[in-house]
């Protein structure tokens, strides 16, 4: 018999509706319960991975310690559970055919016809129970993306079915979470969508043992019965997910519901404590009853698409809730800004964040913003991009550099201050050839950035090709920025402070990423006091 028991979240009816929340909602629930919990996201698009994605299709590209290029859900995991993930908590079908096309490649299925029964699912299963085998955890939660329906996920609905067989009911559970429509003219909330949605699923072969609702306003016992009598679930196992003011009242909307209750149940577990989520609602009373507000603008390059800065967004208010402020963001996109205009842009932001990004669209307007916030004493963080257009700030309007730039935008520039790391210069695939991952970085004691850590040796996660050159090092620090951390082994330069400015910081790694709700990231948390220091 197993040890591990399996977890499957499918959504059906529309996308978006929270498959990811409702997935870290519970695994914090488990978690607090007293069982070791971890979530894979089974991502059904071609992709290897979303490395190179444009963030306006898929959001943000999350980087896990080990270097995987992911899904944002991880990001949602990681916060809400407060244990990294891997290379393994993410799979993509794109991922999946690769793996079995090598093995066919190197005669592994010795000469067999390749199929998507068994082949396909058979490596599906392998990766979804990696975890549960090496990992070391009690339950292991795999949310299923898309829709149930779409022709992209029947193979991994198929590979449930078969796992289902495999461990048995009482090792592997699905949670399906789907819409109950209100209807305005009619005044009540339609279950017909739900009721499409659980045939759907049956009819490959899945039948969900718990249903999860989104809705706009509370279901009566009425629509429990109907929901029970249609979908084939007990009424005890249809759980109520109203419209929350925030992704993290979810945890405490889904204990009362009892969503840990009736899962363990049907897993014949028994929980060794009541979660009660101390440490969350703590979080959560300082986040809803801030002493102050502060406005912070983040300069981006895809600011019409939330989901492109989700962990920074995250970071920051994490960070407001520890200085118990609450943080207004003024998204600005980079290529509206120009010295006409800034000023007026900016007026009133106590705190500004240059966001990351890649290729040369909006990058004057990232130079300016860093012009503005350096000549006028505003608190800066500057993350990968962001870090480096603050170098080529410097170098062309305090070095008078006039033509500085990256040879990311320009390979001609006479002043390479940022330029193509040496590793990287003979790399022509694009797709998970970045520096990526966990790296060391040094901090120099004498920083602000030494002041938000409080210690020396730090490792954070990048995602980049470009690096500080340091041929311009000892120009840039005899002019003023200086180099307050840098890798021990690659001498790479990490983070650039003005120790004259009240706090300007750029960073080559991405704190964004590492930021939870129980451990706010010490950097977001310093920026933010410095923006509220500078408002008062």
């Amino acid at each position: 018999m197993p040890n591990t028991k399996y977890i499957f979240v499918t959504g059906g009816v529309t996308s978006s509706l929270g498959k990811g929340i409702i997935a870290a909602s519970l695994a914090k629930l488990l978690q607090s319960s007293g069982f070791s919990v971890t979530i894979q996201k089974l991502d059904p698009y071609i992709n290897v991975d979303p490395g190179t994605l444009n963030p306006y299709e898929h959001g943000e590209c999350f980087v896990t310690t080990d270097g995987a290029e992911t899904d944002l859900d991880l990001g949602h995991y990681e916060r809400f559970l407060n244990i990294p993930t891997s290379q393994a908590n993410n799979v993509t079908t794109g991922r999946i055919y690769q793996t079995v096309i090598n093995k066919e490649r190197r005669g592994d299925y010795l000469g067999k016809t390749v199929q998507i029964i068994p082949h396909i699912t058979n490596e599906i299963k392998r990766r979804i129970q990696i975890l549960g085998k090496t990992g070391n955890f009690d339950i292991v939660i795999t949310e299923i993306g898309g829709t149930v329906g779409d022709i992209e996920s029947l193979p991994y609905v198929e590979a449930v079915r078969q796992l289902q067989w495999d461990l048995g009911k009482k090792n592997a559970i699905v949670v399906h979470l789907t819409l109950i429509p209100y209807l305005a003219a009619a005044k009540e909330l339609k279950t017909k969508p739900t009721q499409h949605s659980v045939k759907e699923l049956m009819q490959s072969g899945v039948s969900p043992d718990i249903l999860v609702c989104r809705t706009e306003h509370h279901l009566n016992e009425s629509i429990k019965r109907k929901l029970a009598l249609f979908c084939n679930v007990t009424q005890d196992a249809i759980i109520e997910s109203i419209d929350a003011e925030t992704i993290y009242d979810v945890p405490n909307l889904m204990l009362e519901e009892g969503l840990d209750k009736i899962v363990l149940n049907r897993l014949g577990l028994t929980a060794s404590k009541t979660p009660k989520l101390e440490a969350w609602n703590h979080f959560l009373k300082k986040y809803k009853n801030p002493k102050d507000t502060i406005e912070v603008g983040l300069i981006g390059k895809y600011v019409e698409l939330q989901d492109a800065y989700k962990s920074i967004l995250e970071s920051i208010l994490h960070a407001g809730a520890q200085n118990e402020v609450k943080v207004k963001i003024k998204s600005i996109h980079s290529e509206e800004i120009d010295k006409k205009n800034i000023e007026e842009v900016f007026k009133g932001l106590d705190g500004v964040v240059v966001a990351p990004g890649f290729g040369d669209r909006g990058i004057e307007g990232k130079i300016e913003a860093v012009r503005y916030v350096r000549e006028n004493n505003i608190p800066f963080l500057g993350i990968c991009l962001g870090m480096q257009m603050a170098v080529i700030e410097y170098a062309r309007n305090i070095l008078h550099l006039k033509d500085a730039n990256s040879t990311e935008m320009n390979l001609t520039t006479p002043y390479p201050v940022i330029d193509l790391m040496e590793d990287q210069k003979n790399v022509t695939e694009k797709g998970g050839t970045m520096r990526l991952g966990a790296w060391d970085c040094k901090i120099d004691k004498d920083s602000n950035v030494y002041k938000a850590y409080g210690k020396e040796m730090i490792s954070e996660r990048h995602r980049h090709r470009y690096e500080y050159n340091n041929e311009f090092l000892k120009q840039l620090t005899e002019a003023g920025l200086k180099p307050t951390g840098v890798n021990p082994e690659t001498g790479l330069v990490e983070i650039i402070e003005i120790p004259t400015h009240p706090w300007f910081v750029g960073v080559q790694y991405h704190p964004e990423y590492s930021s939870t709700v129980l451990n706010p990231h010490p950097l977001f948390v310093a920026f933010i006091k410095a923006s509220l220091d500078n408002k008062g």
